[in-house]
């Protein structure tokens, strides 16, 4: 059995444990990160499809507000260590960033693979030692303190412990909920856990028909009379199944809670970059009159892609070789309101297997925010995903990762 005692015991690799033991071991503790997989940082290999977009510009309220209403306590954590101070800290170990378009920032190289070697390279500078393939069964106490963790193989010894397991999503890159079930024998609330950021399925078949285009500036609504105030805007891409794209992935976090509770959630989308009907009756009109040629579909392509055009035409019930006012009132009218406000059904999604991060973890009433540690158990720390906080896409999530396991590290 292993008698040697760490001042600091990591368990997880991906960017929140990476970090918070860079940052200890710089400030002279003895660390040791253990890995249930055959190599560190899976998930991060593949966030953002491999280009890791690691944070974004927003300054830290307009950060935190995207967060919701828990976003506040991230503001200690972002006192200490921000976007600014992300780029900093990976110019400091030789990683190039910048922000192509203004908010989003990635490595230079846009390669997961360039975070992952500079933080290997600074771990082994300063000395944090690395186990993989060690599955963490349990925590060990004395009273209601940390004295170390037992794998399946072996016993280490701490009196400090960070928990960096991250979320549910994406298991065949290791995720499990490990850390939720060692918080939960300890007494910790974890709750309800719901699959994020990730694309959704629909009821309505025809979306398979409109494969081929991005459609900008989607504004999505819950058509739920309790539900009416959910809502998010962006950029939407339909499947073979159902929707993706960024708005989506943002989206799915308030969708699939409610998935749970109602079996369908209908939805209302705006694909007319926020035009009513008035507007675009109005548009349609001028067109008309500029092309009096134009069969409906013609004239609806000018606002919207062909493939998408002919599927609201054939829900309006339109004759599509006629112009628009050779159609029925009633299609007008019809085509009309489809245009401002397209129904849609969601009525599944691919649970955690696709999905980027978890809703809900480890209750943010039992961690201090002002160091990460557990308010239940002495030298218990937590960070990044396994926490009950979650963010949109576009490097927030990342951002919080890095922020929460630099202040974790700290061991303040």
């Amino acid at each position: 059995m292993n008698k040697e005692k760490h001042d600091l015991i990591v368990i997880g690799s991906g960017a929140a444990g990476i970090i918070a033991a860079i940052v200890a071991a710089r400030e002279g503790k003895n660390v040791l990160l253990l890995e249930k997989l055959a190599n560190i940082s899976s998930k991060l290999k593949a966030t953002g499809g491999g280009r890791c977009n690691l944070t974004n510009t927003l300054s830290n309220e307009d950060f935190m507000a995207r967060f919701g209403r828990d976003g506040r306590f991230m503001q200690d954590a972002l006192a200490d260590f921000d976007n600014k101070e992300l780029v900093k800290f990976m110019d400091e170990i030789g990683i190039e960033t910048h922000a192509p378009d203004g908010f989003r920032i990635f490595p230079t190289s846009h390669s997961s693979a360039t975070i992952i070697a500079g933080l290997q390279k600074e771990m082994d500078r300063v000395g944090v030692k690395v186990l993989v393939s060690q599955r963490v069964q349990r925590l060990l106490l004395i009273g209601q303190s940390i004295d170390g963790v037992k794998t399946q193989d072996n016993t280490f010894y701490t009196s400090n412990v960070i928990v960096a397991t991250g979320g549910l999503g994406y298991p065949v890159l290791g995720a499990e909920g490990d850390g939720y079930n060692l918080a939960g024998e300890l007494g910790h609330k974890v709750t309800e856990l719901s699959p994020a950021m990730m694309p959704l399925k629909t009821k309505e078949t025809w979306v398979g028909e409109c494969r081929a285009d991005t459609i900008a500036k989607v504004e999505l609504r819950v058509d739920l009379k309790k539900h009416k105030k959910l809502r998010a805007k962006g950029d939407l891409i339909f499947t073979k199944t159902g929707i993706r794209g960024p708005v989506v992935l943002d989206f799915a976090r308030e969708v699939t809670p409610l998935l749970k509770k109602y079996g369908e959630v209908p939805l209302l989308l705006n694909l007319t970059k926020g035009k009513n009907e008035e507007k675009i009756t109005q548009y349609l009109k001028d067109k008309a009159l500029q092309n009096t040629a134009a069969t409906v579909v013609e004239l609806v392509s000018t606002l919207l892609p062909e493939a998408l055009s002919k599927e609201l035409c054939k829900m309006a019930k339109c004759e599509e070789q006629k112009t628009l006012t050779k159609q029925s009132g009633k299609s007008r009218a019809k085509l009309i309101s489809l245009l401002a406000w397209t129904p849609l059904t969601v009525n599944g999604h691919d649970g955690f297997r696709l999905a980027m991060i978890t809703r809900g973890g480890i209750s943010l009433k039992e961690i201090n925010p002002k160091t990460m540690q557990s308010k239940l158990v002495n030298g218990l720390y937590f960070c990044g995903e396994v926490m009950n906080l979650d963010g949109p896409c576009g490097g927030y999530n990342l951002q919080w990762s890095f922020s929460s396991g630099y202040m974790a590290g700290k061991l303040l």
